[in-house]
């Protein structure tokens, strides 16, 4: 496994530490792209609060399981 390299080396913190940034800046982009496309704005927030957390938690599993497919997995 990939891992096992990075844990005998001593790279093992350094390793997920950039793994984890890369995640947190997809994660912040895609939140935005997704949040634009689909109309969920400051305005719906302020409208509808429901509404506006209904949409942001399906766009945070969107943007998650993205995530997790293309960094993670």
């Amino acid at each position: 496994m990939i891992y096992t390299e990075f844990l005998f080396s001593g790279r093992l913190n350094a390793y997920l530490h950039e793994v984890d940034i890369k995640a947190l800046e997809m994660y912040d982009r895609l939140a935005g792209e997704y949040s634009l496309q689909q109309g969920v704005t400051e305005q719906l927030k302020a409208k509808n609060q429901m509404e506006w957390v209904g949409r942001m938690n399906n766009i945070q599993n969107a943007v998650e399981e993205v995530i997790r497919n293309e960094i993670i997995s």
